[in-house]
């Protein structure tokens, strides 16, 4: 499982993720910052240190939330 980051950190993008990240899987795309679903080691370091409380583990996704994933894993696909 990984973490996903959702909707908040549009309007936010907050950094503070990125650099407590130990595996370097968390990258800034166009409109939000994305973690690479096949790296991430789903320490949750990054949840603890989110400001804007973006980031969930995928297991505990809504429904609605689910597009978060696949807009993750279309972003790190085309990389």
């Amino acid at each position: 499982m990984a973490f996903v980051i959702l909707e908040a950190c549009q309007t936010e993008k907050a950094a503070e993720c990125v650099s407590v990240c130990p595996v370097d899987c968390i990258e800034e795309g166009p409109d939000q910052f994305y973690i690479d679903p096949d790296v991430c080691i789903d320490c949750a370091a990054c949840k603890a240190v989110c400001p804007v409380d973006a980031i969930e583990e995928e297991y505990d996704l809504s429904p609605d939330q689910e597009v978060f994933l696949q807009r993750a894993e279309e972003f790190f696909a085309n990389r």
